[in-house]
């Protein structure tokens, strides 16, 4: 069975996908073509959202579902004359919260994810230029600024971690690799040992591990199964060894395996 859904907002529509994606989640039998729509912003545009939502109805043969966050209410009133299923998520909560707290709200585009405070961009600013001077086991004279360490084999997450970390969340994160050689040594490389209270190792499945380090470097060594397998291995004994807390990434996104470091590393995020 297929269906397209369409995440449609007058901003960067990262609010509608997030929305969108974690309910599809649910629908494993629906097989999702999905189509982004930000900066939706205008009457000409609202209009061609809608043209486009029903050149997709008539492919499919049913009704597109439709996520969306418009702020302006006559957008809105377009979009719900479209042959879709629309999931407004300002109609949903917005009518309650006014009432609760007894005001009406801005409607302005872009307040979920804006930086209109100054402090708050300047942080997740500050900690991106951290993640990057910091990465892969570079920048290791600057651990002591770090709100965390990620530590893993190579291809195990890290990166990917510490650019999310920094850039939702203002979490200053560094990466160091672990090499055949701390491997082999069965204890913290010394350059990390000053820094135990900070770090939190990143593991996976071995075949998992072997499957991406192929896409890199196929037919390699350092891709193969059997050093996959010794590598992660190794690297989970270390971890128990050393006490850290560690995750499995093997299944997760990036959103999962950061919302996981945040919560089990006790992190506090830059305020929202």
């Amino acid at each position: 069975m297929k269906r397209t859904a369409f995440f449609i907002s007058d901003h960067t529509a990262i609010t509608a996908e997030t929305f969108g994606r974690s309910l599809l989640s649910q629908f494993e039998a629906v097989t999702f073509e999905r189509v982004t729509l930000p900066f939706v912003d205008c009457e000409a545009k609202a209009i061609e959202t809608c043209r486009r939502i029903a050149n997709a109805f008539a492919h499919d043969g049913q009704a597109p579902l439709v996520f969306s966050t418009l702020t302006d209410e006559h957008l809105r009133h377009i979009l719900e004359r479209s042959e879709a299923v629309v999931f407004d998520l300002f109609e949903v909560f917005l009518d309650r919260m006014e009432a609760a707290l007894g005001q009406a709200s801005a409607q302005a585009v872009g307040r979920s994810h804006g930086l209109g405070d100054a402090a708050l961009g300047r942080g997740r600013i500050e900690a991106l230029k951290f993640a990057l001077e910091c990465d892969d086991g570079i920048g290791v004279d600057a651990y002591d600024q770090a709100d965390i360490i990620l530590v893993g084999v190579s291809r195990s997450g890290k990166t990917p971690a510490c650019l999310f970390l920094a850039l939702h969340y203002g979490i200053k994160a560094a990466n160091y690799p672990l090499t055949e050689e701390d491997l082999d040594l069965s204890t913290l490389p010394s350059g990390l040992r000053k820094h135990r209270a900070r770090l939190f190792g990143l593991t996976m499945n071995p075949e998992r591990l072997h499957q991406l380090r192929e896409e890199r470097r196929p037919a390699t060594r350092y891709a193969s199964l059997e050093q996959c397998r010794n590598e992660i291995r190794a690297a989970d004994a270390l971890f128990r060894a050393a006490g850290l807390s560690y995750l499995d990434t093997s299944t997760m996104s990036v959103e999962e395996i950061a919302a996981n470091i945040l919560h089990r590393g006790g992190l506090r995020r830059t305020r929202w």
